[in-house]
């Protein structure tokens, strides 16, 4: 570990969609999150945005578009830009972890920042000076994903901030732009937050990869899992590292959905 090479945190945090950016509690709230700990030398995002097997990187140039991977919202939306530098060391290291002959890892030079990665990362890094590379999710399997987080952990002490981007409630049915951002909470909503900071306070594994069977309105709250999935990485990223110990540093909800977001030691 070099002199400039802080030992990261491992974060999951419920990403937003672009209208985040007009949400000036959710923005604040992400902006003084990473002042919390020491600056990353690059950040390694997994989205729910982004699903791909054989396991796949992004671009590496620091040139390539961002991925606006969302329909109907106004035009401001998709100027947007984030023109971090590129990780082309993060790869290597990824790719030297990770890929085996049963799990390759392909880079994507034609594959920029979806928003999953791009919306938070404009509030904790404006100035889109820390290298970014994103890293898809080759399955939804729980163990196979904790696991691909495990092998991932010795990134930290190289100055890392691995970030699992998800939701921690997300069932867009309870979307509703009339109610506004502090518009009604549905019970299952309420439900699933309630149970998933318990689960994490304790540090219950098992429960978590195990959700779909041991969380109250589990399906409710996840209609399909791919944003509950980066938690497992996180999760692996952590137990790896000897310690699940966490912190709750953003919760509540934003148009009925949990926006409960958790660092770990």
């Amino acid at each position: 570990m070099t002199e400039t090479a802080v030992r990261q945190p491992v974060l999951y945090l419920s990403h937003g969609a672009p209208p985040l950016a007009d949400d000036p509690v959710w923005t604040r709230q992400l902006a003084d999150w990473s002042t919390r700990f020491g600056k990353p030398t690059n950040i390694l995002m997994v989205s729910a945005h982004w699903e791909e097997a054989p396991l796949a990187l992004s671009s590496t140039s620091g040139r390539t578009p961002l991925v606006y991977d969302f329909w109907g919202f106004p035009q401001k939306y998709y100027e947007v830009t984030y023109d971090a530098p590129g990780a082309p060391e993060l790869a290597d290291s990824v790719t030297r972890l990770v890929h085996t002959s049963d799990n390759p890892v392909h880079r994507d030079e034609s594959r920029g920042l979806d928003h999953g990665a791009y919306v938070p990362l404009v509030e904790m890094y404006p100035e889109a000076d820390v290298p970014v590379l994103q890293m898809s999710m080759p399955t939804l399997d729980p163990q196979h994903l904790f696991a691909l987080g495990r092998r991932l952990a010795p990134l930290r002490d190289e100055g890392t901030l691995i970030v699992g981007s998800g939701f921690t409630t997300h069932n867009l049915r309870w979307f509703n732009p009339a109610a506004g951002p502090n518009g009604p909470v549905p019970q299952a909503s309420s439900e699933f937050d309630h149970w998933a900071a318990e689960a994490l306070e304790r540090h219950d594994v098992d429960a978590v990869l195990d959700f779909l069977h041991k969380a109250p309105a589990a399906h409710a709250a996840h209609p399909r899992t791919e944003h509950w999935a980066p938690l497992y990485v996180a999760l692996g990223a952590a137990y790896e590292s000897g310690s699940l110990d966490n912190e709750s540093v953003i919760d509540g909800f934003w148009f009925g959905l949990s926006k409960r977001s958790w660092q770990f030691a």
